[in-house]
């Protein structure tokens, strides 16, 4: 195929990709009214399930804490005249982008694999399982662990009486996309680390080298994607950590067929 020919081919696979997210978006926002009071704003809950786990396991080694009796004021704040409507759409069109993440890994897989020779191809097929378990578990991590301690923290904290917080809907939407969409991600590091070791650009021996500069730029991105506070750094930082352990050790593994196929050659 031309150059033009591989376009016109990458033209369609996005047309689909981006098709399938308009779908699921517009299910999304006919449905959007119980997708908020189920999904979106139960951080707001005292009585969400990660509080509640919380509270137990802080019982069960006899300390107090506000876990069990956490009270929020879940009376979001709007305050554009087209606010509600415009954050329908782009709320619709993010969790579009979330849950169609698989089928758009499967339309990028169509794209490579014609390049690929049958072993190959059938090998890499395990890309778009893994990939979106990765990114699945990422999601649900943030979503029952970062996002409850991130609004737990933000929404508990205050200078002085003497200021009132006045939360918009908006801030609360952006903060949970944000961190949905960031630590899902960031749980994709195991897959980056062994393409580039299949393309040489890295191996075990630099991964092992810099452990110490990587614990720096996770605490540095933990801080990013979670509140200012140790307790949920430490929390997005340990399994980011585990994952850079786990990218060592596929690095090992391919560096080992690398040069086993060198050796054959």
């Amino acid at each position: 195929m031309s150059f033009l020919d591989h376009l016109e081919e990458l033209r369609w696979h996005l047309i689909r990709s981006f098709s399938v997210i308009f779908v699921i978006a517009v299910v999304v926002f006919i449905f959007m009214t119980s997708i908020y009071d189920n999904l979106l704003i139960v951080h707001l809950d005292g009585n969400f399930v990660t509080y509640k786990f919380f509270c137990q396991a802080f019982e069960l080694i006899s300390i107090d804490s506000e876990f069990c009796s956490l009270t929020f004021n879940d009376k979001l704040n709007n305050l554009d005249v087209t606010g509600q409507f415009t954050m329908a759409i782009w709320t619709s069109l993010i969790l579009g982008l979330i849950f169609a993440f698989p089928y758009i890994l499967f339309e990028l897989w169509r794209f490579i694999a014609p390049g690929l020779n049958p072993k190959e191809r059938g090998k890499s097929r395990w890309f778009i399982v893994l990939a979106s378990l990765l990114f699945f578990v990422g999601l649900l991590f943030s979503y029952y662990v970062i996002m409850p301690m991130s609004s737990y923290f933000f929404y508990t904290f205050s200078i002085t009486d003497k200021i009132q917080n006045t939360i918009t809907v908006q801030s609360h939407i952006s903060l949970l996309t944000n961190t949905l969409l960031g630590v899902s991600l960031v749980f994709e590091l195991p897959l980056v680390i062994y393409f580039l070791s299949k393309l040489g650009l890295i191996t075990p021996a630099f991964l092992r080298k810099y452990r110490k500069h990587a614990l720096v730029v996770v605490l540095i991105l933990a801080a990013v994607i979670t509140p200012p506070d140790v307790a949920s750094q430490v929390v997005v930082a340990i399994p980011i950590l585990i994952l850079y352990e786990v990218g060592i050790i596929i690095s090992k593994r391919v560096e080992k067929n690398l040069k086993k196929k060198l050796k054959n050659a």
